[in-house]
């Protein structure tokens, strides 16, 4: 996902698809630990975008606790 694409979500979206994507990984994560997967690069770029759905969640609880 784009940043963009991540300013766009409501902060109930956000959450939902962080718990998703989270999910995924889990799922992603066990598969590999199994057996090799297909493409390892996903587990990273799920993390990366699981961080940036978090940091953007972050952000907007503090500005929240600002305002």
């Amino acid at each position: 996902m784009k940043s963009a694409e991540i300013k766009e979500l409501s902060v109930a979206d956000l959450k939902e698809k962080i718990e998703e994507l989270q999910e995924q990984h889990a799922k992603l994560n066990l598969a590999h630990s199994v057996t090799q997967l297909e493409n390892p690069v996903q587990l990273r770029a799920n993390r990366k975008v699981i961080a940036r759905l978090k940091t953007e969640l972050r952000g907007r609880e503090l500005a929240e606790a600002k305002a």
